[in-house]
């Protein structure tokens, strides 16, 4: 069973800056493909970007269209932790941000929350206009 805990919300000003974190526990965590996803009110959680393991000495990165050029995630695998660097914030970029883990490879831009083994509990992004 793995856990997730993110850290890093909070509300910031349009054009700003955020680095949200999440910190896993109970598993081999190199064996897993990380990501974010969000859920804003009266939406779908969507998938916003995701990081495979290594293979072949190089990770597999994915972006959404929309968070593309602004976000930047990365892994430290000897601290078990991910992270969204989030640039150039929107008020659209406003939700719930959810840490989630996934045995195996992401497909893709296309991922899902079906693709999802394992959720953090979300940390709230506000983007104030």
């Amino acid at each position: 069973q793995v856990q997730l805990v993110e850290s890093g919300g909070g509300l910031v000003q349009a054009g700003g800056s955020l680095r949200l974190s999440c910190a896993a526990s109970g598993g081999t965590f190199s064996d897993y493909a990380m990501g974010w996803f969000r859920q804003a009110p009266g939406k779908e959680r969507e998938f916003v970007t995701g990081i495979t393991g290594i293979t072949r000495n190089a990770y597999m990165i994915y972006y959404s269209d929309s968070v593309k050029g602004r976000f930047t995630i990365s892994r430290d695998n000897a601290k078990n932790t991910v992270y969204l660097q989030m640039n150039s914030l929107k008020p659209e970029d406003t939700a719930v941000y959810y840490c989630a883990a996934k045995r195996g490879s992401w497909p893709g831009r296309t991922s899902t929350t079906h693709h999802v083994d394992y959720w953090g509990q979300g940390t709230q992004v506000t983007v104030s206009s």
